[in-house]
């Protein structure tokens, strides 16, 4: 499982030189014009897989569509050295999913702004509001260990009754954001704590019908909502504003692909979108 969103928490891969002048930049573009070549994880749902079964694998398709090219990927896992060996080395040209503000990439505008978020039972479970929620004081808490809601439930003395599970899995064979969710709903814990998309994708595939509210940052010591863009080389402004113009002309269009996976979208003021 990848430590989503991927920006904000995988750090120190490597250091980019300096951006080059714009005279220079406009022509040192090395950007595949014959296919929209995508950096992907190849067993990351509900982001991407090698079926092509994630929203990320769809909003590339639509990208493609707009610059009439087909979809090319390469493959790796999306933990430590990931960009080092995909967009870096020249092998692909966008990350399709990357926080805003991760330094060692050059982001598009965002497309999208979600939460970490607390799930629980529609029925039978604490019906809960934020992490200093007393109630939770005896609620088993699931939390993947190494996210930013772990420090909030450790500042409010909950970490006896967290189960754990691991912010790292290779995905092939591992999912610990599926597990927590499904945990959930068999009733083994009685709220998980998760990134918003994750969570989202699979509490629609439950029987049991499940709650999702979003974390607020509030001030709070830490983040827990994220705009999303896409990652780019620093020395390709003209990429960079080709999709900047997509992602505004199909905005409606990445809106809906990101609702008919369960994403919790949230506006401006940080309010929740209805699905």
């Amino acid at each position: 499982m990848t430590s989503r969103p991927f920006g904000a928490l995988v750090l120190g891969l490597w250091l980019f030189p300096a951006a080059p002048s714009p005279a220079v930049a406009q022509t040192s573009e090395a950007v595949d014009r014959s296919a929209l070549r995508v950096c992907a994880d190849p067993a990351n749902l509900p982001f991407s897989n090698q079926a092509g079964e994630g929203f990320e694998n769809k909003i590339a398709e639509l990208l493609a569509e707009e610059l009439e090219v087909p979809v090319q990927y390469t493959w790796f896992p999306q933990s430590t050295g990931f960009v080092r060996n995909t967009l870096k080395a020249r092998r692909c040209d966008v990350v399709i999913g990357i926080s805003l503000g991760f330094e060692l990439l050059q982001n598009t505008n965002p497309y999208y702004r979600s939460a970490y978020v607390m799930l629980y039972r529609a029925e039978g479970s604490p019906k809960v509001a934020s992490l200093s929620d007393p109630t939770l004081k005896s609620a088993r808490i699931g939390l993947v260990a190494g996210t930013p809601p772990a420090t909030v439930v450790a500042l409010n003395g909950l970490m006896r009754q967290v189960r754990p599970y691991h912010l790292q899995a290779d995905t092939r064979f591992d999912h610990p954001g599926r597990k927590l969710v499904e945990d959930l709903a068999k009733g083994e814990i009685d709220v998980g704590l998760l990134w918003g998309p994750i969570a989202g994708y699979y509490a629609k595939r439950q029987d049991v019908p499940l709650e999702i509210v979003p974390l607020r940052t509030d001030g709070g010591p830490v983040r827990m909502d994220y705009r999303i863009t896409m990652g780019l080389r620093f020395s390709e402004p003209e990429w960079k504003r080709q999709l900047n113009d997509i992602i505004k002309r199909r905005k409606a269009d990445i809106d809906a692909i990101l609702k008919d996976y369960g994403v919790p979208l949230l506006d401006e003021r940080g309010a929740l979108i209805g699905q």
